[in-house]
């Protein structure tokens, strides 16, 4: 497990003893590993799905890339956080999960591209993913169980 900033994007990466097709599964699992405040597919190119958290981040995403075993590409069509001055971080990032064999290995590379140091939200979202990507996701990959934000009560929304 290692986290770096590779042209200065944040970046994530896990080695696991389960094959690509596991480890993919599991990414698309969205609910089972970031949050179950989600709303919509999050598993089929061009799924659009809703994520919340309390009146905090709310955020509106699409897959526009989905390569079975290898990688799944999410686009932010619409963000908002209520601690930020820029309301609008993270709108039109990408987050990228490539899915790589490494000898009998498998490598989860999760980048998102747009999220900078320069980010008000950088050091939260630094501190967020490194938890949703290497212990949850990890979690769900190697036990069958992440570690996800638990459902609130009524769901928040943005525009649909």
């Amino acid at each position: 497990m290692k986290q770096a900033m590779e042209n200065k994007n944040f970046t994530a990466t896990l080695l696991v003893d389960q094959t690509p097709e596991q480890v993919f599964n599991a990414v698309k699992n969205v609910r089972g590993w970031w949050s179950e405040n989600i709303e919509g597919g999050t598993e089929n190119l061009n799924d659009v799905f809703k994520y919340h958290y309390e009146d905090i981040h709310l955020a509106k995403i699409k897959l526009i890339e989905v390569l079975p075993n290898k990688k799944i590409v999410w686009y932010v069509i619409e963000n908002r956080f209520n601690f930020t001055k820029d309301q609008e971080e993270w709108t039109g990032d990408q987050m990228i999960f490539e899915i790589t064999e490494k000898g009998n290995q498998t490598q989860l590379q999760f980048t998102q591209v747009g999220l900078v140091p320069e980010y008000e939200c950088y050091e939260i979202c630094f501190s967020s993913w490194n938890h949703y990507i290497l212990d949850s996701l990890q979690s769900l990959i190697t036990t069958g169980k992440g570690l996800p934000t638990i459902k609130e009560g009524k769901g928040k929304s943005l525009s649909s």
